[in-house]
């Protein structure tokens, strides 16, 4: 049995899955989106946290047997958030997310910053990437930034509470703007413009490969052994894979929180003018374009 948790916006998501790909059973938990002020968006992630415990909890009470069995995890969910963690580990304040929009100014900044952004990111500053947030942070919460030790992605935190690992892959990363998307690693100049390091960010894993186990603490709670917890994508490229979208010229359209067009290319192939996205897929070589419209 395989176990895949989606951190969506609106509700976080556990799939259990049989070997041959057969549903066995979901369960979730809904969430809330806090907008304190106009164009705003944050979730505190420990509300991630516990909600991914409940839904365990609820489908390991619907199928024990089957929940006994899993033997690996994946992962995937909400992209372009900032969790920021201090030096011991903790939440400093909410997290930013994705169709949060207080930071055009900010994007202006990192596009004068850095101008080999378009070419190596591949994408425009927009206020829903994560780059301009932590500009955001530093300009008007600059003892927050001091203090931040470390940036995750929404779903890498769940990752970081279920095996202590601080890792993403390179479909998350890509939506960071901190990503050389050709080479699938963090640019330092582009990670420079906002004031942080590699040190400050999570290690890229491609999406298929094993990024650490349960910790023993929460393998007891979830009633698991100390199973592995593989990469994942962000929630687009996971669910392109899904759907079977994984070959060059594959595409989809997919209508939710906001609409997407997602097509698969054996490249990197940016054009940023047209305000198309271009990411790395969940899958090692490989990388798609996308365009997204906020509904």
């Amino acid at each position: 049995m395989y176990l895949g948790i989606d951190l969506g916006t609106s509700e976080v998501k556990v799939l259990l899955l049989a070997p041959d790909g057969t549903v066995v059973g979901t369960a979730g938990t809904p969430f809330t989106v806090s907008r304190p002020h106009p164009r705003w968006a944050e979730q505190h992630p420990e509300d991630w946290w516990q909600g991914t415990l409940a839904a365990l909890a609820a489908l390991r009470e619907r199928h024990p047997h089957a929940f006994a069995q899993v033997r690996g995890i994946g992962l995937s969910g909400q992209m372009h958030g900032a969790v920021l963690l201090g030096r011991d580990d903790r939440v400093l304040r909410p997290a930013i997310l994705w169709n949060d929009m207080r930071s055009a100014d900010e994007c202006a900044l990192l596009t004068e910053r850095a101008p080999d952004l378009h070419a190596l990111a591949g994408n425009l500053a927009m206020p829903g990437f994560t780059a301009p947030k932590l500009l955001w942070v530093a300009r008007h919460e600059p003892d927050v930034f001091a203090a931040t030790a470390c940036v995750l992605m929404p779903k890498d935190y769940l990752r970081f509470r279920l095996t202590g690992a601080k890792v993403s892959d390179p479909s998350d990363a890509a939506g960071t703007l901190w990503l050389d998307v050709a080479k699938r690693d963090y640019d330092d100049a582009l990670l420079a413009a906002c004031g942080l390091s590699r040190a400050q960010v999570p290690a890229v894993f491609e999406g298929n490969r094993i990024t650490g186990t349960l910790l023993p603490a929460v393998a007891r709670t979830l009633g698991l052994r100390e199973i592995p917890v593989v990469a994942g994508g962000g929630d687009n490229a996971a669910g392109a894979v899904g759907v079977g979208i994984v070959r060059p010229g594959d595409a989809l359209l997919s209508l939710g929180t906001s609409g997407v067009y997602f097509a698969v290319s054996d490249g990197f192939r940016a054009n940023p003018d047209s305000a198309v996205h271009s990411f790395c897929h969940a899958l090692p070589h490989t990388w798609h374009l996308m365009s997204v419209m906020l509904n």
